[in-house]
């Protein structure tokens, strides 16, 4: 369907219509372009010629060899020590030459190595214990399953702690025992007798009594 006013049949589409020629903006030139086009002039002056440039070319006794390019190891060398002298080992001692005699040592190594082995005891083997059906072997020790805690020389004995904590706590209360008692010998502290402690509970428990009807009486008005 057409988009514009009048239909492609419509009558007045036989009229001639002026046609109207779109102007183009002008196209967009540099103001540089002509610095650019003198620079390109001058560096390309020195680039004309006649072919590629000249060089000198190979000789043809210096042709390339097959495996010239490979790397080469450096040239063997016999090898020496840095000082023959030093390195050297002693000679062979001669057949007519003789060891020094009458040296021994304090210790016979023999026979302290045996009497060692006849009395060592030997070494138990480690408790283990197989974990999966394939047989992987785990140390017993380490696995928790052996009451090695019950064997301990404190146990089920209090903590030094809580007997430290304890004898503080104790402390406490005979130094604050004795500052109470300090003062009442002094005056400064009154003890009630037993009338008097049961009239002072008495007016406190009638004053809460009265209390607590006030607050009912408030919450019916």
């Amino acid at each position: 369907m057409s988009t514009t006013m009048y239909p492609a049949e419509s009558i007045y589409n036989l009229i001639p219509r002026e046609e109207v020629k779109i102007e183009k903006p002008p196209r967009y030139m540099s103001k540089f372009r002509a610095q650019v086009k003198h620079e390109k002039m001058l560096n390309k002056a020195t680039n004309k010629t006649m072919g590629p440039v000249k060089v000198d070319f190979p000789s043809p006794e210096k042709y390339l060899l097959k495996h010239s390019k490979e790397p080469k190891l450096p040239e063997k060398q016999p090898f020496s020590y840095l000082d023959n002298e030093t390195f050297k080992k002693p000679q062979i001692p001669a057949k007519a030459d003789n060891p020094l005699m009458g040296i021994h040592t304090k210790k016979d190594f023999v026979k302290t190595n045996a009497f060692e082995n006849i009395m060592a005891v030997p070494k138990k083997p480690q408790p283990i214990y197989a974990d999966t059906k394939t047989g992987d072997k785990q140390l017993l020790e380490n696995s928790g399953l052996l009451p090695k805690y019950i064997k301990k020389k404190d146990f089920g004995k209090t903590p030094e702690y809580l007997q430290h904590r304890t004898e503080e706590m104790r402390r406490a209360q005979d130094e604050y025992d004795s500052f109470v008692k300090e003062h009442m010998r002094q005056g400064t502290m009154k003890q009630l007798s037993e009338d008097e402690q049961n009239n002072i509970l008495q007016g406190s428990l009638k004053i809460a009594l009265m209390s607590k009807r006030f607050q009912n009486e408030i919450s019916w008005a």
